[in-house]
């Protein structure tokens, strides 16, 4: 009961948060208005209205932009990851590579680039962004390759960088993010953004394709020197980046850059919209519900850790529902197969380890990603209860042996427990659930 209240919880977040509940609050029209979120202008004012959405949602919103305002496109493009598309009208779809980009990304960069450029004073570009989008839209800078890219988008992936660090690294290796694609067009930009990012800084979600970069090339650096990646990166990555901190290349445009007064950047929906829905399931199955906060940041075998702790040491009336949401990382030390979700949820098992907690409470604890996909594999997440002790102990495999080879995704496929959504489209970074439900 408790494990099937945890994925009904969940399942209800990641539900609150597809395109098709947001799109149509933000995009209307009526009389040959159209109003997209806080922006209204009459068809006649404009020649063409163009739609770029990127993004592991980008083909969602997409197809909601698209049953809206239909005849009134002039053309879309849209960049989504592989299995990703859906069937559009008026819009052309480009799947690409993530969470390393490959050479549709590349594609996928100039297209949308290119997009922007023939895009003219009196057009006006939707745009569409969602999470992932970082690797899906990529660029390379002068003297660097698309090989260099996906070399040093795998260090930053596996050294624990934080998602507005890479973030901060992807700019300054692009000559579109960081607020650069405004630099591109002439015309009116409106931007909604679905947030993947703890804080839902704008600036670091999709790395801020339309928004002022408060980061520097010396911030970037600052970042590659705290995890040791300098003697690691590609020659043509590091002159660049080098070349930057020396001036030698003009750095991401700033705050009060005039290219941002052509441009309305508004969020859509976020991490705490899904808190807020799995919140309301949770109450509505007869739980006491808290959402913890701060949100959900740093190593996730740490963070497990944490959660056990706060599930433990709390007194509330059973049944009780604890949920936390956000985004961990994890610094790859093994060679297995699994994500940070994964990850979180055999960390949590371990740290019970021998305990009868988890069946003297009847208490399951899931974490899972929203867009339905946690690491490259083809699971959101993982859940476990008293029961996936009983399993390991008839199998008689050791879960530390799991975690420390980061093979999270192979422990469950034994054990069971995976949380396999498919392609959610939609992606506000994970929900952690944790129920105790010992009445």
């Amino acid at each position: 009961m408790s494990r099937a209240d945890a994925i009904q919880i969940f399942l209800a977040g990641v539900e609150a948060v597809k395109p098709e509940h947001f799109i149509p609050q933000h995009i209307q029209f009526e009389k040959d208005r159209i109003k997209i979120a806080d922006q209204s202008f009459a068809l006649t004012d404009i020649n063409n209205l163009y739609i770029a959405a990127v993004g592991k949602a980008a083909a969602a919103m997409a197809l909601e932009a698209e049953k809206i305002l239909d005849s009134c496109i002039t053309e879309g493009i849209v960049v989504t990851k592989y299995d990703h598309a859906l069937e559009l009208v008026h819009s052309r779809t480009i799947e690409a590579g993530h969470p390393v980009p490959d050479d549709s990304s590349m594609l996928a960069g100039k297209a949308i680039a290119d997009l922007f450029k023939k895009a003219e004073k009196k057009d006006v570009i939707l745009l569409l962004v969602s999470g992932g989008a970082s690797a899906l839209l990529v660029d390379a800078p002068p003297g660097c390759s698309l090989k260099d890219m996906q070399q040093t988008g795998q260090l930053l992936l596996d050294c624990g960088a934080a998602i507005d660090e890479i973030n901060t690294v992807r700019k300054h290796l692009s000559l579109i993010k960081g607020g650069q694609l405004m630099q591109y067009t002439a015309a009116k930009v409106i931007a909604l953004l679905l947030s993947d990012v703890p804080g839902d800084d704008l600036s670091v979600i999709a790395s801020g394709l339309t928004v002022p970069d408060p980061t520097t090339f010396k911030d970037a650096w600052g970042i590659i020197e705290k995890y040791q990646l300098s003697e690691k990166l590609p020659a043509g990555i590091r002159n660049w980046l080098q070349n930057g901190i020396k001036k030698a290349v003009p750095d991401t445009p700033k705050p009060g850059n005039p290219a941002f007064g052509k441009v309305y950047n508004m969020l859509v929906a976020t991490n705490q919209t899904a808190l807020d829905a799995a919140d309301q399931k949770a109450k509505a199955l007869g739980y006491t519900t808290t959402i913890l906060s701060p949100m959900l940041t740093g190593e996730a075998e740490l963070q497990a850790q944490a959660f056990i702790s706060r599930l433990k040491n709390e007194n509330n009336s059973s049944p009780a529902c604890f949920l936390w949401g956000g985004e961990t990382t994890v610094t790859i030390k093994g060679t297995g197969k699994g994500g940070r979700n994964q990850q979180f949820a055999l960390a949590a098992l371990c740290a019970l380890k021998d305990e009868e907690w988890l069946k003297n409470n009847n208490a399951a604890i899931l974490s899972g990603g929203t867009d339905g996909t946690d690491g490259p594999t083809k699971a959101a997440g993982a859940v476990i209860d008293s029961d996936t002790f009983i399993k390991l102990n008839e199998l008689s495999i050791d879960p530390e042996v799991y975690l420390h080879n980061n093979d999270a995704f192979h422990f469950f496929e034994k054990a069971g427990g995976l949380i396999i959504t498919g392609p959610t489209q939609t992606n506000v970074m994970d929900i952690v659930v944790g129920v105790v439900n010992n009445q």
